[in-house]
């Protein structure tokens, strides 16, 4: 709705993908601030920056920042009103997802968690010899050692 109504101020256009999409990645970047992130030919940093990094990187090509700006703007409002406001000042809850989306889209799916939520550990594989599957580093099939290419 605020991408709408800004919209409406600014006069975006039609497409409204680019803010939408800058939105997104913004709450994502705020979700996993300490997540190291790559960018153009290596470039690493936290992702929190990832949004300004992309706005930077459009500005120097000579694109128009605006839809960017816009995008970012409005991922930071939804991140202040959704998790700031309510969690670290102790203000009321603005924001909440309706219940007929968890009807359709579920939060929880298969031991995956939500949106921001990093992946648990999977427990390490216990050292097993023998077995096959790429020498003896217990894989689930035994086909042995094989031939080199050239052997008889």
């Amino acid at each position: 709705l605020t991408l709408l109504f800004l919209n409406c101020i600014v006069g975006l256009g039609l497409l409204l993908m680019i803010p939408l999409i800058m939105s997104v990645l913004y709450v994502w970047a705020q979700l996993n601030r300490e997540t190291i992130v790559s960018f153009w030919f290596g470039t690493r940093f936290k992702a929190c920056y990832l949004p300004w990094v992309i706005l930077g990187f459009n500005y120097i090509i000579g694109g128009s920042v605006v839809n960017e700006l816009i995008g970012n703007l409005v991922g930071h409002l939804y991140f202040f009103l959704m998790f700031k406001y309510p969690m670290d000042l102790g203000g009321r809850s603005f924001l909440s997802t309706p219940d007929f989306l968890y009807r359709f889209l579920p939060n929880r799916r298969g031991g995956v968690s939500g949106f921001g939520a990093p992946p648990s550990r999977r427990p390490a594989a216990p050292e097993a010899g023998g077995g096959g599957g790429g020498g003896g580093m217990g894989g689930r099939h035994a086909w042995g050692a094989g031939f080199r290419l050239g052997d008889d």
